[in-house]
């Protein structure tokens, strides 16, 4: 199983980035990896420098996100539609697209839900809860 380090996943994104701008050829998730950098603009300067980015800390203090939190979710929540796993993710995150009228604004909204699915595993020591996470993300889908 891929279990990449802090930095492991800061230096992908930021090589991303630099291959990306630099026209170099992408492999198909650096692809997908790029297409959620470009949109998002304010991340770009925390992509510049890799070894600044290893070492930057995003605790929440100043009101920032955490860039490559960020991404990394858009990533995840792009792979898990795309091979539907958890079963039934691609069809919520579809619906939720059409609610939004928009592929970005559903992965924002997708994202609470995958964030209260890990923090509730976490918490109660069991395996992540991928039934209650497509509930949230239909819940997202048939709200105004």
């Amino acid at each position: 199983m891929f279990n990449p380090s802090q930095a492991d996943v800061r230096r992908y994104f930021c090589a991303v980035y630099a291959k990306a701008r630099t026209q170099q050829p992408l492999e198909a998730l650096e692809t997908i990896a790029a297409q959620w950098i470009d949109e998002h603009p304010e991340y770009h300067a925390d992509l510049r420098d890799a070894d600044a980015a290893v070492a930057a800390v995003y605790d929440g203090v100043d009101g920032r996100t955490n860039p490559f939190l960020h991404l990394s979710m858009h990533l995840s929540i792009s792979e898990q539609s795309s091979i539907d796993q958890p079963r039934g993710i691609r069809q919520a995150v579809e619906l939720l697209t059409h609610k939004r009228n928009s592929l970005h604004r559903a992965h924002h909204d997708a994202m609470e839900c995958l964030g209260k699915m890990l923090w509730e595993s976490q918490r109660a020591g069991r395996p992540p809860d991928g039934d209650a996470y497509i509930a949230c993300v239909q819940r997202h889908a048939t709200r105004d």
